[in-house]
């Protein structure tokens, strides 16, 4: 064999040598058998030749005279080309043929697909192009400028196809090359969509699609199989009645025309003509006449089409009464015979155009065997001779002779087309549907394109299902069991258990734990039916690989319509006559649930599946059931991923199988990968508005549409977002949800129809970020009730901080004024949306919301879309609009516009889920706003919250440390160490307090700008947040404010106790130089004598001196008693505002307070008591007085010992700061209203416990006491001077010890607190909020101990402090972090110690005076040197300045050492308590929130502290956890608060008079606190836990009765309270 390639067109032919012409043999049984190179056909001889067309006619020279038979095929697919005599020509010709399909994919760019067909998903996705409006420049743009006005259903896609000004197109193919290239190049899928589109703009249709590759045609069977026609017969006119049918399942008679030769005039021309009336002409075929239709076909040859005239009823425009198809060949039938043959075969009739007859051309009509009636259409031209004969051998009448002749026009020509084809009609019984023309085609060795494997195992498989369908209703029974009245009882369970609409006198918890019984009861029956044949055929069909599964499920959607269409159609004229009679309302309703029961499609096998799936997870775990279903999800994601639509809201039920859909979103989130993002789009409006072909033809997505069968409910469908376009809309995904009518007849009959209009439309509002509403404006009662739905759907999101963008659309608007002349309308449609908007807002409680664009942005001229109606003209045979198609391309230009601008609001497909499931939580409540918990917007709300903390911790930190450098500063003042240029402290102070204010306003402008930027985010979703932005500023503004305070406060102090401290280190001073001048008197005297003395004679005599020097020193004029006179005038300051009365309550001495702990007994307020008493139990009051009592007195005892822990001297300062932390902690606990009794005691007992505190501080830095102490020291340096012993060695290691040490301890002190913060901060239960909250419940939980939990609930502050204490132990016991913290700290002293004595060395100092102060200068910014110690080590220092140095040297080594062993050995909660800052305060401070708590079940609020607008918490517990008990019976509540506000019951305290108040309308008591119903019914399981394993202990503590536990409770187990505080808290 000899090979010779083409670098592109390479083609290879087998040309088989015939020895006798083909005729069936026994082994071949077929003339056309395929011959394969492995197995020759037993009377072939085969040569093979690979040629290029350019080389054919080398290799098959046919000797001269002698004529050979071939049969020609393709190596490519081993498919026969055709039969023929052939001679180089002919061989040429398949090649030629070949050659033009590829030139032609080239140059449409259609290549690559011709091998891997393009897929619908590819289709579907929204690129550039689709919202591009230039026209196409290049040959390339053509085939998807063609299927983007296609997919649109634009009826000018065809026409489009044209020159333009930009175009750089020279010769423009023939739009039917277009049209095949791109079916040829097509799955059957994508043709089946196109056939669709095509059919809905009247365009003819590819009956047989010719492939020039293989020299075939091929019947589009499935391509056609989703058309779906209605008609009105004229035998159905009087009744109305209509004809809905699938297209390729109606038996009618067909007309084909075709070409013999060439022809003068345009056969597809007449065509349209012959099925167009006068009122309207259409181009149902592609004509030479039309644009681009004079370009030369080059690859649809051979493309027989298809169309369908249908009749309306209506005699005066119907042009055939009865539905006729109509086929059109293109090309010369004697080209293709084998096309031909099949329409006379199929065909009623067949119409041969002709233009001059020649005997060669006869001969192929004469030869051709049919049963079909010819009809042969001339010109006039024609040889009259030949005409005849032909006439004669078909045995053809003059009737069927048709000659136009130059005289005749067209229309009379059409007229006399028309009649024959009626007659035809009318006569003909040849009539066939388009499935049984496959049998034909077989005959001919025509393909099917539904032969492939994949369609026929999906075949198989759907029928294997279908046709065991008889009864509906009872195949629904007994093969879909799952579904229908359980579902429906599981449904009405969920929503009473939200809203408790039966309750009656019962318990709340009792209600529930019944309800949660009968569920399970429930899920139990379900569990019971084994899997049906039906689903596991239907669950293994769509496990199938990915073209059988779409095929599979294409065919049970196109067989369960056809098989529900029947039984609906009867029913609906039922309903129509029973609707008449409003009185019929039972029966209505009868029938309406029949429709629903005779409704089957697709989405009820996914319903079983998802109800199935659901069951399952009831059982447990090691169920082989429940292992073996936990892919079912993961299917379903599979398909919404390939396009499929997934029901959402299940409208039979009016539910959402929650956790069905939820696994599904998170299987399909796993698929995608993580994070990608979508937008959702969805429609509103009344039955019948087309919002399902609305979206349709913008998205080309595939929700049913006049499918025969009632829909329900909501579908979504997935579609890909292109790369480009991606930067667009910031998101990956578009969801769209189309869901059913609002005000639909079939439930305006239905008690809650109302209802379920509103969950729905609160559902897909809340889902969406654009939201289409249909409106009419014909109807304004109807539309009133439309706008009233949907305007409280908008308002309900926009009081939970969710704002879609809403598009109003009116239809079947087609005049070009139409937006002008509505104006009117529009300034009406606003007024009744504010008049919606005001009820809404009533029926809400929300009535701040005056009008409509307080609710939502809404332009009236930019907001609304007037859009044609779909048909341009009368159905059946109207064309699709071509001003609808481009009014709905403008809408979706805008609303991918819309979607641009709202890049914020992007979900990924995990955050979509969570969100759905909050929404549909909240929908099931009656209150939805108030019942709204947002997870989500929890989640993001404590992420906003995180990244706060941090900011504020950074400030904190920041000023902590400027404020620890400014107070060094301070306490350096005035000595050898000051740098400052100012004399007078208060001058340095103000300096330092102006610095201060310029480093806060930074801060603060830094903290403002990083929430800006915050909220200015793109992902993340922080514009769900956006309501909280001025509560953060003003936080902001809040800490600036507080911080300042406490900084001017830190200074002041700082200040007033240098200016303190400076008067009496001056006497001090002075007291040591008066020693020191009678020491060297005694020393000089020792010297004089020159008489050596023993140790205890020089002790006598310095104790002789010492004694009598004492007696001359002068006493301290400041009082320790005056910090008593201060501290009592501050506190009479702070109370001066309160009257004349609190004077007289502060007769006691304040020296008396404070010295027994304080008590708020009945007897010393029993006037407050007694008013209490009234409507409050005494005892509890009581116990609320003082724990408030207490936390302020350990507040305010913290702040003073931290003080007095640092040696801090009194100063005024102090006093008021604590007056003012009393006052701020009584003004935030308004609920426990003490009168001015309780305060004025309060304030004293504090005010008297710092006074005496602060004088033992005072005492111990008076400078008498102080000289005392260092008598020994005194004494021991006059000992080592008398004897003259080198000091050097001796005041290093002092001044090392006494001076050094202490200032570098100090130094680590305040240095380790915040890096212990930090750290700390790194851990997960200290990262945020929740997660703390979190960790404290689970362990808890853990320890399993009835007094934690009692300490927890009652003293929330105490123990959780304590538990982060312990926490912060447990850390640092074992692990070296926080010994290396110390150890850098102490390497930095030392390096700053080592270089100060470096300094000072190379210095100018002549004596050892000098030399210490040079170094503590250098130390003086960073280490604060006690000026005692100072003072003392300077006593008789007489050492030499070099030695000194030395030893200094190794002194300050040897402190390194011994620094660095006592961190390894000291235990760590001793550091803990030497550290400036507390960690255990700053986290409490950053993790506990405001501290307030719950009125109800004393929850503590879960905001952060500061301002905030509301109070809430993540979960609330029994009532009776806190004390809470019946009257009557003296037993522990069960209630739950968050149960409690949606129920009837009522409850009465002190903040209602002791009135009964409903529980429903709490906010009007406590408008500060939010308690949604829990999200979950599962939420509050960890707390009925507690309370069920407790509940008899729990009653001896309290002195109650044990509650009377619902049965539910007990069930739960440990492991399940664990789970449920991870939702509540949302951990994942």
């Amino acid at each position: 064999m000899k090979k010779i390639s083409a670098e592109d067109l390479f083609v290879e032919l087998y040309c088989e040598e015939v020895e006798t012409p083909p005729t069936p043999c026994s082994i071949c049984k077929d003339p056309r058998q395929q011959t394969d190179a492995g197995a020759p056909c037993c009377h072939v001889k085969k040569t093979l030749f690979n040629i290029d067309s350019e080389l054919v006619s080398q290799h098959l020279e046919t000797p001269a005279g002698e004529a050979k038979t071939y049969i020609v095929t393709s190596c490519k697919k081993k498919d026969t080309l055709d039969y023929k005599h052939l001679n180089n020509d002919t061989i040429y010709l398949a090649v030629y043929l070949w050659r033009h399909l590829v030139s032609i994919l080239e140059d449409l760019n259609l290549k690559r697909y011709y091998r891997e067909k393009q897929s619908r998903s590819k289709l579907l996705e929204i690129d550039e192009q689709m919202i591009n409006d230039e026209p196409a420049k290049y040959k390339s743009d053509l085939p998807w400028y063609f299927l983007k006005e296609l997919m649109m259903v634009n009826v000018t896609a065809r026409n489009r196809i044209k020159h333009n000004d930009q175009s750089l197109i020279t010769d423009m193919p023939n739009p039917l090359d277009i049209i095949t290239a791109l079916f040829l190049c097509s799955d059957g899928f994508v043709q089946q969509e196109m056939a669709l589109k095509m059919s809905m703009c009247q365009f003819s249709v590819p009956l047989l699609l010719p492939n020039c590759d293989t020299n075939q045609c091929t019947l589009m069977l499935w391509a056609m199989r989703d058309i779906v026609k209605k008609y009105r017969p004229q035998s159905l006119s009087e009744s109305k009645g209509f004809i809905e049918d699938r297209i390729v399942l109606s038996e009618l008679p067909m007309i084909s025309f075709v070409r013999l030769g060439e022809c003068s005039w345009s056969k597809s021309e007449i065509l349209n003509k012959l099925l167009s009336n006068s009122q309207q002409y259409h181009d149902t075929f592609v004509h030479y006449n039309m644009e681009c239709g004079d370009s030369p076909r080059a690859i649809s040859n051979g493309l027989t089409e298809i169309t369908w005239y249908l009749p309306g009823g209506n005699t005066n425009i119907d042009i055939f009464s009865q539905p006729v198809a109509v086929a059109n060949l293109r090309g010369d039938i004697e080209s293709f015979e084998t096309q031909y043959s099949f329409l006379c075969q199929t065909s009623a009739a067949v119409f041969v155009f002709f233009g001059d007859l020649d005997e060669s051309e006869c001969s192929l009509l004469t030869n051709i065997n049919q049963k079909t009636q010819i009809f042969l259409v001339g010109n006039g031209e024609s040889n009259n001779e030949v005409l005849r004969t032909v006439a004669n051998k078909l045995g053809l009448s003059n009737n069927n002779i048709i000659t136009k002749k130059k005289q005749k026009n067209d229309a009379d020509f059409v007229q006399t087309l028309r009649k024959k084809v009626r007659d035809v009609v009318k006569n003909s019984k040849i009539k066939m549907t388009i499935e049984q023309m496959a049998d034909i085609a077989y005959k001919l060795g025509i393909l099917v394109d539904e032969d492939s494997p994949e369609c026929q195992t999906a075949k198989t498989n759907a029928e294997a299902i279908t046709a065991e369908i008889h009864d509906i209703h009872k195949y629904k029974e007994d093969q879909l069991p799952r579904q229908g009245e359980i579902w429906k009882k599981l449904t009405c369970l969920e929503k009473e258990e939200f809203r408790l609409q039966h309750i009656g006198s019962r318990n709340i918890e009792d209600y529930r734990s019944e309800l949660l019984l009968q569920k399970k009861e429930l899920r139990k029956k379900q569990n019971s039916y084994n899997m049906s044949t039906a689903m596991t055929c239907f669950i293994n069909a769509i496990s199938s690989p990915g073209t059988e599964r779409f095929y599979f499920l294409k065919l049970m959607q196109m067989n369960l319509d056809n098989l529900s269409h029947v039984k609906l159609s009867e029913l609906r004229e039922k309903y129509k006559e029973k609707f008449k009679n409003s009185e019929n309302k039972e029966e209505i309703k009868e029938i309406d649930r029949q429709i629903s029961n005779s409704s089957l499609g697709t989405e009820h096998f996914f319903r079983e599946m998802g109800q199935i799936y659901e069951a399952s997870l009831s059982l447990p775990q090691t169920d082989p059931a429940h292992q073996q279903l936990q892919h079912l999800p993961k299917l379903c994601a599979q398909l919404l991923l390939d396009g499929f639509p997934l029901e959402l809201v299940d409208g039979d039920a009016s539910n959402i199988p929650l956790r069905w859909v939820s696994d599904v979103l998170s299987q399909l989130s796993d698929l995608i990968s993580p994070n990608r993002k979508i937008l959702v789009v969805t429609v509103l409006g009344v039955q019948g508005t087309g919002k399902s072909t609305l979206l349709n033809t913008m998205f080309g997505v595939q929700f049913a549409v006049s499918s025969g069968r009632c829909t329900r409910g909501a579908f979504m469908s997935l579609i890909k977002i292109d790369e480009d376009m991606k930067k667009v809309l910031n998101c990956d995904f578009m969801l769209i949800i189309d869901t059913e009518g609002l005000k639909s007849p079939e439930l305006a009959q239905l008690d809650n129809s109302y209802e379920h209009d509103n969950e729905l439309a609160t559902l897909v509002v809340g889902l969406s970020d654009v939201t289409i509403v249909n409106v009419a404006m014909e109807n304004s009662t109807e539309m009133k009730d439309i706008l009233q739905i949907v305007v409280h759907a908008f308002l309900r999101m926009k009081e939970v901080g969710k704002k879609p963008k809403c598009v109003f659309v009116h239809q079947n608007v087609s005049d070009v004024s139409a937006h002008e002349k509505n104006l009117r309308d529009r300034k009406l449609l606003l007024e009744q949306l504010n008049e919606m908007t005001q009820a809404a807002a009533k029926m809400e409680k929300k009535e701040e919301n005056k009008s409509f664009t307080d609710v939502m942005e809404y332009s009236p001229d930019t907001g609304n879309w007037y859009i044609p109606g779909l048909w341009n003209g009368n159905p059946p045979m109207a064309p699709v609009s071509a001003g609808y198609s481009e009014a709905v391309y403008e809408l979706k230009k805008h609303i991918i516009q819309l979607l641009g601008n709202c890049q914020s609001s992007a979900k990924d497909i995990l955050d979509f889920k969570e969100w759905m499931s909050n929404l549909w939580n909240a929908v099931k409540h009656e209150s939805f706003i108030f019942s709204f918990r947002n997870n989500l917007v929890a989640d993001l709300y404590m992420r906003l919250c995180t990244e706060f903390n941090k900011w504020e911790w950074e400030f904190k930190k920041e000023m902590y440390t400027w404020v620890t450098n400014a107070e060094t500063r301070i306490s350096n003042f005035g000595t050898i160490v000051a740098k400052s240029q100012f004399s007078d402290i208060r001058e340095f102070l103000k300096r330092l307090k102006i610095e201060a204010s310029t480093v806060l306003s930074t801060w603060e402008t830094r903290l403002l700008e990083n929430l800006r930027q915050y909220f200015k985010k793109t992902d993340g979703h922080v514009h769900l947040v956006e309501g909280y932005k001025e509560e953060f500023s003003s936080n902001v503004k809040s800490l600036r404010r507080k911080m300042e305070r406490s900084v001017f406060n830190q200074l002041t102090a700082a200040a007033e106790i240098t200016q303190e401290m400076i008067e009496i280190d001056r006497i001090k001073e002075n007291h040591i130089k008066e020693i020191e001048n009678a020491v060297w008197l005694l020393i000089n005297e020792c010297w004089k004598n020159n008489v050596p003395m023993g140790e205890t004679e020089l002790e006598n005599k310095f104790l002789k001196m010492w004694c009598e020097t004492l007696k001359k020193l002068p006493c301290s004029e400041k009082q320790a008693e005056q910090i008593f006179t201060n501290a009592s005038s501050y506190l009479r300051e702070s109370l001066k505002h309160k009257g004349d009365v609190t004077l007289e309550l502060l007769e006691k001495r304040l020296e008396d307070c404070g010295l027994v702990p304080f008590r708020y007994t009945a007897e010393r307020y029993s006037n407050r008591v007694e008013e209490v008493g009234m409507f409050f139990d005494i005892q509890d009051y009581i116990m609320a007085a003082q724990k408030l009592a207490d936390s302020i007195i350990d507040v305010c005892t913290q702040f003073v010992s931290e003080k007095v822990r640092r040696k801090k001297m009194y100063c005024d300062t102090y006093i008021k700061e604590i007056l003012h932390i009393t006052d701020e902690n009584l003004e935030k606990n308004q609920d426990v209203k003490g009168d001015i009794m309780f305060e004025v005691f309060l304030k004293q007992h504090i005010c008297g416990i710092a006074a005496i505190e602060f004088k033992k501080v005072y005492e111990e830095n008076d400078p008498y006491k102080c000289l005392i102490k260092n008598k020994d020291r005194f004494c021991d340096d006059f000992k080592h001077v008398v004897n003259k012993e080198d000091q050097c060695q001796k005041k290093a290691e002092e001044f090392t010890n006494q001076c050094l040490k202490p200032a570098v301890q100090d130094f680590i002190n305040q240095s380790l607190g915040p890096k212990i913060i930090d750290e700390m901060q790194t851990c997960e239960q200290f990262s945020t909020r929740m997660s703390f909250q979190y960790s404290v419940l689970l362990d808890l939980l853990s320890k399993n101990d009835l007094k934690n939990y009692l300490s927890y609930i009652f003293s929330y502050e105490d123990y959780v402090k304590t538990w982060i204490y312990h926490q912060i132990v447990e850390r640092y016991s074992n692990v070296s972090t926080a010994f290396e913290f110390e150890d850098r700290h102490l390497q930095s002293c030392i390096r700053s110690i080592n270089d100060a004595i470096n300094k000072a060395k190379t210095g100018k100092s002549h004596d050892l005076k000098t030399f210490v102060e040079d170094i503590c200068k250098e130390l003086g910014d960073k280490l604060v040197i006690s000026k005692d110690a100072l003072g003392a080590f300077m006593f008789l220092n007489n050492a030499d300045k070099k030695q000194f140095a030395d030893w200094l040297t190794v002194s300050v080594n040897e402190m390194e050492q011994v620094l660095r062993k006592e961190f390894q050995t000291l235990n760590f909660e001793v550091k803990l308590q030497q550290l400036h800052v507390q960690p255990e305060n700053e986290l409490f401070n950053k993790l506990v929130g405001c501290g307030k708590q719950c009125p109800f079940c004393k929850v503590v609020c879960d905001a952060r502290g500061g301002k905030h607008n509301e109070h809430f918490a993540a979960v609330h517990r029994p009532q009776g956890l806190g004390k809470y008990t019946w009257h009557v019976t003296n037993k522990l509540v069960t209630d739950i608060c968050s149960s409690s506000v949606i129920s009837e019951q009522c409850f009465s305290c002190i903040d209602t008079n002791g009135r009964w108040h409903p529980y429903k309308n709490y906010k009007e008591i406590y408008p500060d606190w939010k308690i949604p119903p829990d999200s979950s019914l599962e939420a509050s399981d960890y707390w009925k836990y507690v309370m069920a394993k407790y509940n008899t202990d729990l009653a001896k503590e309290y002195n109650a009765n044990p509650a009377d536990i619902p049965k539910s409770w007990n069930d739960i187990t440990k492991e399940q309270a664990e789970k449920s505080l991870k939702k509540s808290f949302n951990i994942k």
